[in-house]
């Protein structure tokens, strides 16, 4: 099979050339053309605004692209022969400047989602943008007509705003030898948002604005690694760096564990999700506590107490010791004695997510786990998929495309990608700070953020997570920062908000409230402004 799938491969060599070569002039044009329109930085400019908390605010809004290149690129005229990357991506964003206000006495936050392989649609139609996108809080939005309305929680109030796109995503491609290599990757990732980011701010007479980036869930250890870089490699210092739903180190995920044995510290740190997934679903056996985050601690403390030790002794582990911390696995989660047993007191996200409602056709959200849907396979072991995502996608999707050809006069006859399938191609080595090259072990960027708050002790961290996010637990989010390899003193200089809403904090209406409010006093309190 392998000899003849190489055989049609070579057959194919010589049709393909002649095809290339009867092409029509006028097609092989054309196709360049195109390729030159996708690469070259665009940028479009309307008016707009928005009434944040009672305010007007007026602004400009700029949608475009800048194009980006790999690490070692050299912008200077290179001589024949020369070892010039030649992959190339361009970046879309949107950008909100606040009319009248002058660069140097107003902030500016770079903003992006994860994936990795995500478009930054969501917090622009979700949490900051100027117009929000409305959808159901905790069930499936029904399908089109979508309503979008002014955003009263906006962070125009406090800053400019610029929604990035990753290379490949949003209106960005990439092209090139060698472009997935030099662009899908944590290391070649941030030296494309690095490379982003310092021309924005020359294009837009930004280097005296104070700055901040804003990352969610893989835009996190983005943020931890992208500031260590802009600091340390461009002489950029940032005035703060706001995390949500933080995950900085991967052997931590709860995804799958037990891919993983003798880490357990996984399951400790998401137990008080599931305790709080448990509770909103009125699935704890006992009576229901009315205060959450004091019942939360109450599940940290074992977490982190009886719990771990019980763990951590493995098949040393006695039945009477065993069975007790059952029992109490079972008050907080409310998942069946015989089941936790069975799974030797190791439950996985998805596990938790395919069981807990107790009956094999509903299946708990992942993003945001105050959400069901229907079980795709009844007899599975996890979720096969995550109700959340499906119940809130295309309402932000849509709402998006619509909005920046009307609203926005940009992408008329593009595509917008709000995500592309990386998970399993993306290179997740990464070379820390004083390593001499990339580490083969699971992400870890935590050396990354320490570093940036070491060479820049005035840099402010705030930490934002949901309670009912089982992608990324809350509580791993606080653990990660409580061991950063930083000076005592500098953990001051972080701080800590949580909320009853999931990985996607703002589809929860109160909750982007709070959020806004948060976010928008941390601004206000680091940009040295007078």
């Amino acid at each position: 099979m392998r000899r003849l799938l190489f055989v049609l491969a070579v057959a194919a060599v010589p049709f393909t050339l002649a095809f290339a070569a009867d092409a029509p002039k006028g097609d092989i044009a054309k196709s360049q053309a195109e390729k030159a329109d996708l690469f070259t930085p665009t940028e479009q400019t309307s008016s707009g605004s928005v009434s944040v908390e009672g305010h007007s605010i007026d602004y400009q809004a700029v949608v475009g692209t800048l194009v980006v290149h790999p690490k070692g690129w050299d912008d200077a005229p290179q001589e024949k022969g020369s070892k010039n990357p030649t992959a190339e991506a361009t970046m879309s964003y949107v950008a909100y400047f606040k009319k009248g206000a002058k660069p140097g006495e107003r902030p500016i936050t770079f903003l992006y989602n994860g994936g990795p392989g995500s478009s930054t649609v969501w917090l622009h139609m979700g949490a900051f943008g100027p117009r929000r996108v409305v959808t159901k809080d905790d069930t499936h939005t029904p399908a089109a007509p979508y309503s979008l309305v002014n955003n009263d929680y906006s962070l125009l109030d406090a800053s400019d705003l610029v929604f990035v796109d990753a290379p490949g995503t949003g209106f960005g491609r990439i092209a090139g030898k060698d472009a997935e290599k030099d662009f899908y990757g944590v290391d070649p990732d941030v030296h494309a948002f690095s490379s982003f980011i310092m021309q924005f701010v020359s294009k837009y007479n930004r280097w005296n604005s104070p700055k901040y980036l804003f990352g969610e869930s893989y835009g996190t250890p983005r943020s931890a690694a992208l500031v260590n870089v802009l600091e340390n490699d461009d002489n950029m210092d940032f005035n703060g760096v706001i995390l949500l739903s933080q995950i900085l180190n991967y052997s931590l995920s709860i995804g799958r564990p037990g891919s993983n044995p003798g880490v357990d510290t996984p399951y400790e740190l998401a137990l008080p999700t599931y305790a709080a997934t448990a509770w909103y679903h009125h699935k704890l056996p006992g009576a229901q506590p009315k205060d959450l985050d004091a019942f939360l601690q109450e599940v940290e403390r074992f977490a982190m107490g009886t719990y771990a030790m019980a763990l951590e002794r493995g098949t040393n582990l006695d039945d009477k010791t065993r069975n007790m911390v059952a029992q109490r696995l079972h008050q907080y989660t409310g998942l069946p004695v015989a089941y936790i047993l069975k799974a030797d007191l190791r439950i996985d996200g998805g596990q938790f997510e395919k069981t807990l409602q107790g009956d094999s056709d509903t299946t708990t959200g992942r993003l945001d786990s105050r959400f069901s849907g229907p079980t795709m396979d009844p007899l599975g072991e996890r979720a096969e998929y995550d109700p959340q995502s499906a119940a809130i996608s295309s309402a932000y999707v849509s709402a998006f495309n619509d909005y920046v050809r009307q609203n926005l006069q940009y992408g008329q006859g593009q595509t917008y990608k709000p995500e592309i399938s990386l998970w399993r191609t993306w290179d997740y080595e990464h070379q820390p700070p004083g390593a001499p090259k990339k580490l083969p072990q699971a992400m870890n960027v935590m050396p990354d953020l320490a570093a940036a708050m070491k060479t820049n002790p005035d840099l402010r961290i705030l930490v934002n997570g949901g309670y009912f996010d089982l992608a990324t637990p809350f509580y791993q989010g606080w653990y990660e920062m409580h061991h950063l390899p930083i000076p005592a003193k500098l953990a001051s200089h972080i701080q800590y908000r949580y909320y009853q809403s999931g990985h996607m904090v703002y589809a929860h209406l109160p909750s982007l409230e709070k959020l806004h409010d948060n976010v928008a006093a941390f601004i206000k309190a680091t940009d040295n402004l007078k």
